[in-house]
């Protein structure tokens, strides 16, 4: 039996028999504590098999009193239901999530072109307007300034009990098409972010399930812009994973949405993102032209940031970014430009990129003989990078702690010190907020 069949089946086999109203009701007050807030078709589209419940399975449960778990419940949810159950589960750390690269190809199929449609003007427990959307994009903002800022370890959890919790209302509410293509845009937004912190943390399968979901949202709202910049987030994850075919693609379909956008500084942020996934896949001619293209967007970019990811995409970043593809392709003394460049523009605006630009740095003074350079600059990383809760910065410390062991001096002993003691640190704070 499918799903919506044995609902059908226990909904009729209640005595008295239930109606599909009465059954919305019941469910409308288990899920808000009023019966008005759903309507029978929802109910008819889920026993027609036209809508699967993904997010009401447990009232389902709970009010028809019987197990409605089955295979394939999830893939079939609309998007919305979808997240929210993602974001219930992280919370609850009910699912242990691995990341893919057929799960990260899985974004690329055919979105729900009428799932905001059928959405719009359906009774809901709030009625949405302008101010609210405009509230979670304030949220949005302030969460994203604390973990670019401390990384992604800080208030994560907290971001995604706001999803779940307020946005997930707001979602479930009524407004119109108009105010639902911002709603879904806003979510878009901060399920992008949800999915960068927990990348930040090293959860890799649940970072590859937010930025699907937000990549879907993007698209339902037709958002051009948070869908590529949700697809960056895919990419840049592939490749940090070892799937270059899939990064490339995923890279690929990226820079080609970025075209049609109006925003230089996106479209650097794509194109840069492309030349890494080239670079990875040892395309070093295709990379140079598209690190060329991304060069060119940024010069011409206006000054100061905009609303958007995508938009805070500065000088420095991009810096850092071409300085990692210049030494990806073998070119130290052109990476070694680039993340100078990047520690000059830059300055402290942000303590975890400034660490990571440090770190990275290092490395690349090391591998050109510089030792003395590459000291200073971890020894500046630590200093830097103190507070900082982001898988990036441990992962520098165990890449600095293992090249310290072929460096003589007294000077390597007392960083490999320092080390140490800040591995312990970070290892402490991941079993606390991970």
């Amino acid at each position: 039996m499918t799903i919506g069949e044995r609902i059908r089946a226990a909904r009729k086999a209640r005595r008295p028999p239930c109606t599909q109203h009465a059954l919305a009701q019941e469910l409308s007050q288990a899920r808000w504590g009023t019966p008005k807030f759903l309507d029978r078709q929802q109910v008819y589209r889920w026993e027609t098999g036209k809508r699967v419940p993904t997010y009401w399975l447990p009232y389902l449960e709970q009010v028809l009193g019987v197990d409605l778990s089955g295979a394939g419940v999830e893939e079939a949810a609309d998007t919305v239901a979808s997240v929210i159950v993602l974001g219930s589960d992280d919370v609850e750390r009910r699912r242990f999530v691995t990341a893919s690269a057929s799960a990260g190809l899985a974004a690329l199929d055919v979105t729900d072109a009428e799932a905001l449609s059928r959405r719009a003007d359906q009774r809901g427990p709030v009625r949405v307007s302008e101010g609210e959307v405009a509230a979670v994009r304030s949220m949005t903002a302030a969460l994203a300034d604390t973990a670019l800022e401390l990384g992604g370890g800080h208030a994560r959890h907290l971001a995604v009990r706001y999803l779940i919790e307020d946005v997930g209302r707001l979602l479930e509410g009524s407004y119109t098409e108009r105010v639902g293509r911002e709603l879904f845009a806003a979510a878009s937004a901060l399920v992008h972010l949800i999915g960068w912190m927990a990348r930040d943390v090293g959860a890799q399968g649940l970072a590859q399930q937010y930025h699907v979901h937000s990549y879907k949202l993007a698209a339902e709202a037709g958002e051009n812009e948070l869908a590529a910049t949700a697809l960056r987030g895919l990419a840049g994850q592939a490749l940090d994973l070892g799937h270059i075919p899939t990064g490339v693609r995923l890279a690929e379909a990226c820079e080609q949405q970025g075209r049609a956008i109006d925003n230089l500084t996106a479209q650097a942020y794509y194109r840069n993102i492309y030349a890494r996934a080239l670079a990875a896949d040892a395309d070093g001619a295709g990379a140079v032209r598209q690190m060329s293209l991304a060069r060119r967007a940024i010069e011409r970019a206006p000054a100061g940031a905009g609303g958007s990811w995508a938009s805070h995409y500065s000088h420095g970043r991009w810096a850092h970014e071409s300085g990692m593809i210049h030494a990806a392709l073998g070119d130290l003394q052109a990476a070694e430009e680039h993340l100078r460049l990047a520690l000059d523009v830059h300055g402290l605006d942000r303590r975890r990129t400034h660490a990571i630009v440090l770190a990275d740095l290092g490395e690349i003074q090391l591998k050109q003989g510089n030792t003395a350079g590459a000291l200073k600059s971890w020894q500046g990383f630590l200093d830097t990078a103190a507070g900082v809760h982001s898988v990036r910065v441990s992962d520098a410390i165990s890449n600095i702690r293992a090249r310290l062991r072929t460096v003589p001096g007294s000077a390597a002993r007392s960083l490999n010190k320092r080390l140490h003691s800040a591995d312990a640190t970070v290892s402490s704070l991941c079993l606390s907020r991970c």
